[in-house]
């Protein structure tokens, strides 16, 4: 056994370590990520037009009831007016500088309570909701699908468009999945078996081609299955697996480190009508525990019916 050292225990340990928190910290690294692309590109934005309102607002509240940010004297105009000089920049009128200390000072103030800042973020939010509901009728959507095809005309626009909502609607669309089963396939060459996704009937001519009933059939890649590629496979030669979608999708992303579970009857390979199928030509690999050692043999059935 070899000696453990600070070292070996230095980098076992670590390495645990960073197994442990490392996904967690991805994962809240991303969603940060996100609510800040959010509020910058978003929140901030609205909060600029909600304080443009609402200075042009106050200005027909009576001066009596007027908020402390929205009053500038008139030393203030007069040294700002100088700073600009001095700074050689270009003269502006006394009401437009006056405009713009004002907005000044109540961004200031708006910046000042932290509630307000989240109002852009809250507006946000309810116009995505409103735009949802409203698009969720016959009018809305006949009116969104009339609005699409027009701007999918767009040159430059076209080419990247229908991609960006193919992947929308892959992650936050209503639909299910185009594949909702697991299936096996001996691909790409004899005694190889790999898992893909059955999605559907081919096209007839490749039926008509090949003279039997084909299948389409989704290969996922490791380790982003989304990016895999589709085969016809005839409707014979494709064997239904007992696994979910989602055990599919960790073992692919994974490359196979994480199996769905050990291999049992419940999971070897069926055939179109629903029994199990035959193992691969050759059986199993010589010198495994199927064809060799004390439980091998006839009476190994027996011992276990006993037991």
């Amino acid at each position: 056994m070899p000696q453990r050292t600070f070292t070996s225990d230095f980098k076992r340990f670590f390495g645990r370590g960073l197994a442990i928190l490392l996904p967690s910290i991805v994962t809240l690294w991303l969603l940060w990520q996100a609510f800040a692309f959010v509020f910058t590109n978003v929140a901030l934005p609205i909060n600029r037009v909600i304080r443009l309102t609402v200075i042009e607002v106050v200005e027909f509240v009576p001066e009596p009831q007027r908020p402390g940010w929205y009053d500038v004297t008139a030393e203030q105009v007069t040294a700002r007016a100088a700073l600009r000089a001095g700074q050689s920049q270009p003269v502006l009128e006394p009401a437009e500088i006056e405009h713009r200390l004002r907005r000044e000072q109540f961004k200031t103030f708006w910046e000042g309570h932290w509630y307000l800042e989240g109002a852009g973020l809250f507006i946000a939010i309810l116009l995505i909701y409103l735009a949802g509901l409203l698009l969720s009728n016959f009018v809305g959507r006949q009116v969104y699908t009339r609005v699409e095809k027009l701007i999918a005309r767009i040159p430059g626009f076209k080419q990247v468009y229908p991609h960006v909502k193919q992947l929308v609607d892959l992650i936050l669309g209503d639909k299910k999945m185009a594949f909702s089963e697991v299936v096996l396939v001996e691909y790409p060459s004899k005694d190889i078996w790999t898992i893909g996704f059955l999605t559907g009937e081919s096209i007839r001519s490749i039926d008509d081609s090949a003279g039997e009933r084909v299948q389409s059939v989704f290969i996922p890649t490791s380790p982003t299955p989304f990016t895999g590629f589709t085969i016809n496979v005839p409707k014979t030669k494709i064997r239904q697996l007992d696994m979910s979608v989602e055990e599919a999708l960790r073992f692919v992303i994974t490359a196979g480190v994480l199996t769905p579970g050990a291999a049992s009857p419940a999971h070897l390979p069926r055939t179109e009508g629903g029994a199990p199928g035959p193992l691969p030509e050759g059986g199993p690999s010589e010198g495994s525990e199927t064809d060799s050692g004390p439980d091998s043999g006839p009476g190994r059935e027996n011992r276990r019916e006993t037991a």
